[in-house]
């Protein structure tokens, strides 16, 4: 699977209120983690292609872009988040800082850096804190272990990682975002595709809701029985 070409600019904003538009018009992504591990450079990477190593501490920007998905042009929204996320002192304060932002999301990465065993640390309790404001399960959750291309400073084993992608019932890959751009591109668009799937099982129940049943056609035989037993009765 090769990524789409996206030859358009994307656009920075901050993010003020969740967007208008039907279901399925856009599809509102997340980017979660502590700070450094990646999460700026993984989005530029996919929507550009391009590897920027540094990047000024951001506040919270939102990317916009047209993107080609199994045939159709969806607009897919992604929100970068600050790194300010800390597992210690005044984790519920900061988590509840970005409550806007998780209750706005649709599908949600949560990145942490192999070489960062307290940015792993941060994925659990930001797990939580999205399933408590999305209580329903479907709601896609990807858990990525970023920078693996750095083997000779991990601090957080492959097998740790899977290993708390299962507890949490999530799916978990480890990616290189400096030196694979299909990587990255695969983790975005499989988030996509299961957040398209699910806004469209979300409008199809509502339209299996709304449809009225029609009344089952009276059955002639019980009908024409009824109205001799009838008839019968009054002759008597």
């Amino acid at each position: 699977m090769r990524l789409p070409s996206m030859s358009q600019p994307f656009l920075l904003a901050p993010i003020a209120e969740c967007p208008p538009g039907p279901p399925g018009a856009q599809v509102r992504l997340a980017v979660l983690g502590a700070r450094g591990v990646g999460k700026s450079a993984m989005i530029v990477r996919f929507l550009t292609k391009r590897f920027i190593g540094d990047y000024e501490p951001n506040t919270g920007n939102l990317y916009s872009r047209l993107v080609h998905l199994d045939g159709d042009n969806v607009a897919v929204q992604i929100q970068d988040t600050p790194g300010c996320i800390q597992v210690q002192e005044d984790c519920v304060q900061v988590l509840d800082s970005l409550s806007r932002c998780v209750k706005w999301a649709e599908g949600f990465l949560l990145v942490y850096s192999i070489t960062d065993y307290s940015s792993y640390q941060s994925i659990q309790p930001l797990y939580q804190h999205i399933r408590k404001v999305h209580p329903d399960a479907r709601t896609p959750i990807i858990i990525v272990g970023n920078k693996a291309d750095l083997l000779h400073s991990r601090q957080v084993q492959a097998k740790d990682g899977l290993q708390l992608a299962n507890e949490l019932g999530s799916l978990f890959l480890e990616i290189s975002t400096s030196e694979d751009s299909q990587g990255v591109c695969d983790v975005f668009q499989y988030l996509c595709k299961e957040v398209s799937k699910l806004q469209h099982a979300g409008s199809t129940d509502r339209r299996r809701s709304s449809i009225i049943p029609r009344p089952k056609s009276p059955n002639m035989q019980d009908l024409k029985r009824r109205f001799k037993q009838a008839l019968s009765s009054k002759v008597k």
